[in-house]
């Protein structure tokens, strides 16, 4: 049995050879070693929980952490990066070596992980030649100035340099895509060119596993159910040295519209034991999934007519839930994984209590569009103006949430097509009256006759850019072309920007404009506000919305993520970090109906199952 030694308590201890792959197996310091890895993504977490979940990770028998980096957080505008708060990498990786654990960090620059683009930031699509995840000078240079910054940030976090950090990934699942066969060399010599000293890997699944590999980096296997084929082709490809599965998936994602994935606990911990018989390395993807916080999801356009988006919850089914319980899965796991130390795992940490606080009642409204006066400048042009080419965020375009378009018609009914411009779901209004929904199932509406010229307004929906595939490049958001009134192209356009950026929700949040429920009492789309009262430290929760439709949750200004009524998800994880005793206003967008009250529950509503298949 190949054993699986744990991280040394004495960090200052010297470092002469790190993680090598030149055997069959995986050695450290020279002496035969197992890896035994789960991923937590440090952006799907809030911050004060990252200690609490690593801590999990441990006791359950892992020693190695993995994690994604998701570029598009860390550089929302070119040149601007962001590397505080739930995006502090450098004190991430400083809480893994302070907790006894190895990392294998997954820098992309493309993450895929169900996230918005695959981690790739939307800005890049302002180009129209763009060519995403290839050697087109456009992207490369954007890629070489993030690297830049992100680079030296984790080169001091290399085990050479006490650190633990052992090994690199080099893109992610490129052989699936395989576009540009000098693509992951470029990868590979931006990392080693920047300092990267440790093992370099890559990964790939079934479907790519061909074609994902690049010279002096080692092959890895990502799977749910095991294939010996893929195994006897890594045996082929490369003989005499360690196997790994990078990502075992021990659950799978959701999406809008369909069930509840869920891979059980016995068949995972029978393909696990399994893959340990083989004297194989393992990482489970996910060990803790957490939350598409925002608008962060990404869609999934895999095998189906059109594109369908993640749900907010990436609870994935993994061994340990969205909020951080221990599951059956997590029990069995630990009980597999101790055969493989000569000490046992660590004590459990304590679960955090949850709070059913008192349900409340919206008492103010503010409609959409009383809430455009908050927004800036509106565009005015010819035609349709897509998010990203759109002149804001000091000349990124719009990135995430909402765009507004707006233009005249005259009184005679008819018929509005999308001429399958509209990305990806709009609210179809006409001088301020809901018409119907535009979407990639439902391309025309009849618009009923009026008197005189009237206003068209549509609500255009970004609700997540996929994030697998190869139409990255065909993700620009809100009206990518024209549309047609009676056959007639429409022209002359105002075009409001709204990202729900907290600059934005916080403007009118504490603004004098809003309306009291009784004077609106139905009035949608808007912004509907609520005060959540906390007594004491206040506990994680589960906000219901049982009786709105579709919207987005903000609490005290951070945005939790989208909420529909189709399901499967229905309810949406509100950390207690993010609450303060006292007064909490809780802010809800909703897009087309709701009865104005708010639930909380201690358990979440994931909806009806199905087994993955």
């Amino acid at each position: 049995m190949l054993p699986c030694r744990d991280p040394p308590a004495d960090r200052r201890m010297s470092r002469v050879e790190g993680l090598k792959a030149d055997s069959p197996h995986f050695t450290l310091e020279g002496k035969p070693f197992r890896i035994l890895g789960g991923s937590i993504h440090y952006f799907r977490v809030p911050r004060a929980y990252w200690e609490d979940r690593l801590l999990k990770l441990k006791a359950c028998g892992l020693n190695t952490l993995t994690t994604y980096v998701p570029w598009n957080l860390h550089e929302p505008q070119r040149g601007v990066f962001k590397f505080d708060e739930e995006l502090d990498v450098d004190a991430y990786l400083s809480l893994a070596a302070k907790l006894g654990l190895w990392v294998i960090l997954r820098p992309g620059p493309y993450i895929c992980a169900e996230w918005d683009l695959g981690g790739l930031p939307s800005w890049l699509l302002r180009d129209p030649h763009m060519r995403l995840r290839s050697t087109y000078r456009g992207f490369t240079e954007a890629v070489d100035s993030f690297f830049n910054e992100l680079i030296k940030k984790v080169l001091p976090h290399q085990y050479s340099r006490g650190g633990p950090i052992i090994a690199v990934q080099v893109e992610n699942e490129y052989g699936a895509y395989a576009t540009d066969q000098q693509y992951m060399p470029f990868i590979k010599e931006a990392l080693l060119s920047r300092g990267v000293a440790e093992l370099l890997l890559s990964s790939d699944g079934s479907d790519g596993l061909k074609f994902g590999g690049v010279e002096g980096v080692l092959e890895t296997v990502n799977f749910q159910k095991l294939k010996m084929d893929d195994i006897n082709y890594l045996d082929k490809k490369q003989p005499q040295r360690p196997k790994m599965v990078m990502e075992y998936w021990s659950g799978w994602f959701d999406l809008w519209g369909d069930l509840h994935q869920v891979y059980t606990a016995e068949n995972i911990r029978a393909v696990v034991a399994e893959i340990l018989n083989l004297d194989m390395s393992i990482n489970l993807y996910m060990f803790h999934g957490g939350t598409n916080f925002g608008f962060m999801n990404g869609a999934s356009a895999v095998d189906l007519p059109t594109p369908k988006a993640m749900i907010t919850s990436y609870d994935y089914d993994a061994p340990l839930s969205e909020a951080g319980d221990y599951t059956t899965k997590y029990h069995l796991l630990r009980n597999l994984f101790s055969l493989y130390h000569t000490q046992p795992p660590p004590d459990l940490p304590p679960q955090h209590q949850r709070a059913d606080y008192t349900p409340l009642v919206a008492q103010e409204h503010l409609s959409l569009w009383d809430s455009l006066s908050f927004t800036d400048e509106p565009l005015r042009s010819e035609g349709p103006v897509n998010m990203e080419n759109l002149p804001v965020n000091n000349g990124n375009g719009q990135s995430y949430g909402y765009t507004l378009y707006e233009t005249a018609i005259g009184n005679g009914g008819g018929t509005l097509n999308a001429m399958n411009h509209v990305r990806d779901r709009a609210l179809v209004f006409v001088d301020r009256q809901f018409v119907g929904v535009l979407d990639y199932e439902t391309q025309e509406l009849s618009v009923p006759e009026g008197k005189g010229d009237r206003t068209l307004s549509l609500l255009v929906e970004n609700w997540g850019r996929v994030n697998y595939g190869k139409t990255l490049d065909d993700q620009r958001k809100g009206l990518i072309g024209d549309i047609e009134f009676n056959k007639l192209v429409l022209r002359d356009f105002v075009i409001h920007s709204l990202s729900m950026e907290p600059a934005f929700v916080n403007s009118f949040q504490a603004s004098g404009c809003w309306a009291p429920m009784s004077e609106q009492p139905s009035a949608c789309p808007g912004f509907f506000l609520a005060s959540l009262h906390v007594n004491g430290s206040p506990k994680d929760t589960f906000i219901k919305l049982s009786g709105w439709g579709k919207g987005v949750v903000f609490i005290n200004g951070k945005n939790l993520g989208r909420y529909w009524s189709i399901g499967p998800q229905l309810t949406l994880y509100l950390p207690g970090p993010w609450l303060r005793s006292g007064i909490n206003q809780l802010l809800v967008f909703e897009e087309q109906k709701t009865d104005h009250n708010i639930e909380f529950t201690s358990s979440p509503d994931y909806g009806k199952t199905e087994h993955v298949k």
